[in-house]
């Protein structure tokens, strides 16, 4: 039997990157699936190769109407939703003195209120038999870097919704944990790399070294999934109000080199 045997679950931004990995995962370990996203030719091919396990469901996280008829849609292939992976995100980079506002409030939309709409759409279905939700943020929740504030305040806002909600929705059997994964979406990610790329290309002068990471290996997104994967599982029955970070151990601190077993 599989970890999510018998439970359904919701993901949403999963026709690509760590949503689609997810939901890959949760299939395997036995739960059906509402594939969400705004990418519908994509969520659509996700879903159809997942088998009768999965269905794709269009949705915009910022919409309240949709997430009704998602949570409708859910019931009526699978039953009551169990599970909530909030994970859709959107990213856009740039200095806070010029982040215009439609840009800064679309990010704040999508990444926080998005997810914040998700668990007020799914606690009809929780109140009486209990669930998880996990808020999907990033590394970017657990410090702060140059050029990325209103992403970075997005998903540091996420943290602060999962404590609140973490605490109000205890009673009726509801957890509620984030998940800070040291890898995201690369489509998602992979233009701003390319600027960056082009602007260090220009520089001159040498640059600070980059931190050293404490494993010989980059993150995949396999390991945020596997995480949710167990977040969303009844061995997690007893954690809720979690920040569980899976980026091996990048955030906990720095190695300093020159400095015992560096």
């Amino acid at each position: 039997m599989g970890m999510l045997e018998g439970k359904v679950a919701i993901i949403t931004g999963a026709a690509r990157g760590t949503g689609e990995v997810t939901a890959r995962e949760f299939v395997a370990e036995g739960a059906e699936v509402l594939v969400t996203d705004v990418l519908d030719d994509l969520g659509e091919a996700v879903a159809a190769g997942l088998g009768d396990a999965a269905v794709y469901r269009h949705l915009d996280v910022r919409e309240p109407a949709d997430w009704s008829a998602a949570v409708a849609a859910c019931n009526a292939a699978f039953g009551p939703v169990d599970v909530l992976v909030n994970n859709a995100a959107i990213l856009d980079v740039g200095p806070i003195a010029t982040m215009d506002f439609d840009t800064l409030t679309r990010i704040v939309m999508v990444n926080q209120v998005g997810a914040y709409l998700g668990i007020q759409a799914v606690i009809p279905d929780m109140r009486n038999r209990g669930g998880s939700i996990i808020n999907v943020a990033s590394v970017d929740a657990n410090e702060g870097s140059n050029g990325v504030a209103a992403y970075t305040s997005s998903k540091w806002g996420m943290k602060g919704l999962t404590k609140a909600a973490a605490v109000e929705l205890g009673m009726y059997g509801i957890r509620v944990n984030t998940l800070c994964p040291g890898v995201g979406s690369i489509e998602m990610s992979a233009p701003f790399h390319a600027e960056a790329i082009e602007r260090l290309s220009k520089r001159t002068e040498r640059l600070p070294d980059r931190p050293i990471k404490p494993f010989n290996r980059s993150g995949e997104m396999l390991d945020a999934a596997r995480a949710i994967v167990w977040l969303a599982s009844d061995d997690a029955g007893f954690v809720s109000g979690t920040d569980l970070s899976v980026d091996g151990g990048f955030t906990a601190g720095k190695i300093e080199p020159g400095a015992p077993f560096s």
